[in-house]
């Protein structure tokens, strides 16, 4: 079966390897991602205003694209684009008043673009595992579990905020700790999981997003975890590269490993390890793997 795949900027940069990994894992279950013919950058951030429809103008292309190609739903991976495509989504939806002007300011700066008819449901990857194919279904095809890795969940802001795009409750999500449970993991829950990694500060003020991870890897290996997993390309950054990084900042401290959802769920699937592209994290997650005994030494080269 064929899921129109929206990519985003960073999926095609520095998180190839979620990407990778997300395709395989739907083609183990019968699906294929196809990306977008026509797609550009979602805009990155939601507006926070109603007047300002300019910052609406990105998102609402790339729907009308998706339209375009006869499609009413489109799958995402970055936790940044999902959030942005869905808010301007549900801008369309509501306002229902003074839409027609809405429209007819977009069509002004969209001149090529044909009219949104609001047709499309933006859907998370998570999401979709969850609610379509079932953790369950995920649980009976592992070949690998994860036994004895300790792993804490991390949510970030994007996937739990604002409340009307959210995929799964803001305040005790529980996704992720029931793909963890299904996948033969231990979780580690803890009250940073929904804490924000920092963000944008990465670009101007390293230090101080360096000290934001230091906080939340502490909390979780002070609790037994020995590795994070996430799904947006920004948390995995500044928790992975930055939290690398604090280790010259804090005596004694050792930032944990962290790992994509996907990349987890390839390993216990028993896909191609090559698809984790575990080189690209800052932190080697390969020796705590094979202590775990979730590969074999010399399975992966990183």
């Amino acid at each position: 079966m064929e899921l129109l795949y929206y990519p985003g900027c960073t999926l095609k940069t520095s998180a190839t390897n979620l990407e990778k990994s997300a395709f395989a894992i739907a083609e183990a279950f019968g699906y294929n991602l196809r990306e977008m013919k026509d797609w550009t950058c979602c805009g990155v951030v939601s507006s926070l205003t109603k007047d300002d429809i300019m910052h609406h103008l990105a998102p609402i292309r790339n729907l009308i694209h998706v339209e375009d190609e006869g499609h009413d739903r489109v799958i995402t991976l970055c936790d940044m684009c999902t959030n942005t495509l869905k808010q301007s989504n549900l801008f369309i939806h509501e306002e229902r008043e003074g839409l027609p002007d809405v429209l007819d300011t977009m069509e002004a700066f969209m001149d090529r673009e044909n009219r949104y008819k609001g047709t499309v449901k933006v859907t998370h990857f998570l999401e979709f595992l969850r609610d379509e194919i079932g953790f369950a279904r995920i649980k009976k095809a592992v070949k690998h579990p994860l036994k004895g890795l300790k792993i804490m969940p991390y949510y970030g802001c994007y996937l739990l905020r604002p409340r009307e795009v959210a995929i799964d409750d803001a305040e005790e999500p529980t996704i992720l700790r029931d793909l963890l449970k299904a996948l033969g993991a231990t979780p580690v829950d803890n009250p940073y999981k929904i804490e924000c990694c920092g963000s944008y500060h990465t670009v101007n003020y390293a230090e101080i997003v360096s000290k934001r991870a230091h906080t939340i890897t502490n909390f979780a290996t002070d609790h037994g975890a020995e590795a994070m997993v996430m799904s947006c390309p920004l948390c995995r950054f500044n928790i992975d590269e930055r939290g690398k990084e604090a280790e010259s900042m804090f005596e004694g401290f050792s930032q944990v490993p962290t790992f994509y959802y996907t990349q987890l769920i390839a390993l216990a699937l028993g896909l191609d390890i090559e698809l984790c592209d575990f080189g690209e994290h800052a932190v080697d997650p390969i020796s705590l793997l094979e202590e775990k005994g979730v590969i074999d030494k010399g399975d992966c080269q990183g």
